[in-house]
């Protein structure tokens, strides 16, 4: 008789940063180790000790149920858990060892486990025989390098400790100095993990179900995610492609795939490829077919399938216990919560009985029993409607490789929005030609990140938006455009500073005042631009030179522009847009142009306090950098002069 394979422990851990998208590198990771068969796969986002110590509870209640299995401590994981986390004497109380014959000895145990915790004890017993931690931006610096040294304390040994993904790639020696780990640079081929497998690891169908194991919630959920094509044609200075996916693959089989996730986790509505330029891809027709045989033709629509099923059905598969018990218990709270009446008493006296009104103490076989007693309920009220389907090449096409059989291709997809790339200026020609061209192919929705603060001028930012506020009048379409700030993916030689590790970098042609304006103007309008001439204008100026106007102005008059405007209209004020505008003026007018140039360069720091106007002599220029005071305190603080009359502008608006 052969003897059974040893199993093997493997965590995966993302960094508790927010981020839209989930792992993908995680997801085939978890794919490749379950495909080998004797490995126990963990994914967890979110604070690690919360992790140790969820973990510990669980040790807590084998102890208990080894010493006294007449009741079921289960149930009691909620108290355990604080206990262990606060180490207060309410909570240990609360655990009702009392209800035990064998009462000290239980407490003794639980205190000994709480202890085991805030000792720091646990970190001499490592668990995990490999550990992963993926990375993402550069400016998640800290947090990514907590993460790493944390999870050091989880493996067994250190050399299977795994860093890998954008940062990891990009920055490799620098995480390397940091924590002593030398991450894994680019995508995971064959034989990187194990020497001798031949499993393709970046081609490997991704595995869903990790993503039910943790309480963060990805925004783009309840889509196929995925590649047809990898890497990419052009070396953008300002892109981390070409380090991590340094070889162009212009084909990845598509159906396969996702008929797997479809068969393991459900029908998923959109579509979300990573492809970094497809158009470059010679085998666009053969990806295009792929697309519409997984059923994502033009006017495709889909019809939400029964989760809590799948949930069910995957639990009683010992699919991922882990996930679909959190899986199943939130789909059951959510049913139960919007329940009214008889039929609501009559599921939470069954949720009761079971134990699975808290998740903590829901368990696998209660789940089951439970959804045998509520099921006729949840299907009576299960009435899903058919959705209209997306495809989204979320990273965007390449307008330089537009032509009328690429776009006649595209249209026959359900792309909404088609993403179209237009970082510079001087590729206005080939952008304008692929909005026209995808419009004359039917496609009427498209959006796009506008690049800045790299080699731009700040009037560049301007123009490119000008011009999709034009398309979107002229030709009768959406466009909804995102300025997204350029960061550094490394230290440049000569800077004091790592700006590739934060957010503060400033480009060339721009500065801190300058980024800060163009922030507070989008966050009126909640980070994008879309169609409508006159909310353009209102928001960025009517021409260029408002447009620079703006960028100047106070920070405080524009994220309360409509108010400082209604108060050009009240005599003896004197913080109007105007009277700033008239300071402004005045000031250039009558001091030296090197004067005007410290004004400037004060100004453009963003750094604005009471002694910036003592440093200045000349009254003509106090008056100007007294309106640079930030007078949001004034505005929401009640009983000053401008909190009054911001409630009187309030009011006149509600009329």
């Amino acid at each position: 008789m052969a003897r059974p394979k040893k199993r093997y422990k493997a965590l995966l851990i993302e960094p508790n940063y927010s981020n839209k998208f989930p792992p993908i590198g995680l997801m085939k990771i978890a794919t490749y180790h379950k495909n080998l068969g004797n490995w126990d796969v963990l994914f967890y986002k979110g604070d690690l000790k919360q992790f140790i110590i969820e973990q510990i509870a669980d040790k807590c209640i084998a102890a208990f149920n080894k010493i006294d299995k007449t009741q079921d401590w289960y149930i009691r994981k909620d108290y355990i858990f604080e206990y262990i986390k606060t180490r207060k004497g309410t909570a240990l109380d609360a655990i009702g060892t009392e209800l035990s014959p064998q009462s000290e000895e239980l407490r003794s145990v639980a205190i000994d486990f709480k202890d085991f915790y805030w000792k720091g004890t646990w970190k001499k017993y490592p668990e995990w025989d490999r550990v992963f931690v993926t990375t993402l931006f550069t400016f998640y610096w800290k947090t990514t390098i907590e993460t790493i040294e944390f999870a050091k304390l989880l493996v067994k040994k250190p050399k299977d400790l795994m860093v890998g993904g954008v940062l990891a790639s990009i920055q490799p020696k620098e995480i390397e100095e940091a924590t002593g780990i030398r991450p894994h640079v680019g995508i995971l081929k064959a034989g990187d993990l194990d020497k001798g497998d031949t499993q393709m690891i970046d081609e490997l169908p991704l595995d869903y179900s990790i993503l039910d194991e943790i309480e963060y919630k990805y925004p783009m959920t309840n889509a196929y995610y995925g590649y047809t094509t990898r890497g990419c044609i052009r070396h953008c200075s300002f892109c981390a492609v070409p380090i991590l996916e340094p070889i162009y693959n212009s084909y990845i089989p598509l159906k396969e795939r996702i008929e797997r996730i479809r068969e393991l986790y459900g029908e998923q509505q959109n579509m979300l490829l990573m492809d970094n330029n497809v158009l470059a891809s010679e085998e666009l027709p053969h990806i295009i077919q792929d697309i519409i045989d997984c059923g994502f033709e033009r006017g495709a629509k889909f019809t939400q399938p029964d989760l809590l099923a799948i949930a069910i059905r995957n639990l009683r598969n010992n699919v991922n216990d882990r996930a679909y018990i959190r899986k199943a218990h939130s789909l059951i709270m959510a049913f139960y919560d919007r329940l009214k009446g008889e039929e609501s008493y009559q599921v939470y006296k069954i949720l009761s009985k079971y134990h699975i009104l808290k998740f903590l103490t829901t368990r696998k076989d209660a789940l089951l029993e439970a959804y045998e007693e509520i099921k006729d309920i949840y299907a009576k009220h299960f009435k899903p409607t058919p959705k209209i389907r997306y495809v989204d090449f979320n990273q965007g096409v390449d307008a330089r490789l537009f032509n009328e059989k690429n776009v006649e291709l595209l249209s026959r997809i359900a792309i909404r929005p088609l993403r179209i790339a237009f970082d510079d200026i001087r590729t206005r020609p080939a952008y304008e030609k692929a909005i026209r061209l995808s419009v004359a192919a039917g496609m009427n929705d498209f959006s796009n990140y506008l690049l800045y603060n790299f080699n731009d001028k700040p009037v560049e930012l301007y123009q490119r938006m000008k011009i999709n506020v034009d398309l979107c009048e002229e030709l009768n379409i959406s466009i909804y455009s995102f300025p997204m700030k350029y960061h550094p993916l490394r230290k440049k030689e000569g800077d004091a500073e790592d700006f590739s590790h934060n957010r503060d970098y400033i480009g060339k042609y721009w500065n801190r005042k300058y980024i800060r304006a163009v922030q507070a103007i989008l966050n009126s309008t909640k980070g994008k631009i879309g169609r409508g001439h006159s909310f353009f204008c209102e928001a960025f100026g009517k021409d260029e030179d408002e447009y620079m106007d703006l960028l100047e102005m106070p920070e405080t008059f524009i994220i309360y522009r409509f108010f400082f405007k209604w108060l050009d209209n009240k005599k003896d004020v004197g913080i109007g847009t105007n009277h700033w505008r008239n300071a402004w003026k005045e000031c250039k007018a009558s001091v030296s142009e090197e004067r005007w140039n410290d004004v400037c360069e004060v100004i453009h720091t963003n750094v604005f306090n009471a002694t910036i106007v003592d440093d200045f002599e000349e009254p003509v220029i106090k008056r100007l950098l007294r309106y640079y005071v930030d007078f949001r305190d004034d505005i929401i603080t009640e009983g000053r002069d401008l909190y009054e009359l911001k409630k009187e502008f309030d009011q006149e608006m509600q009329r």
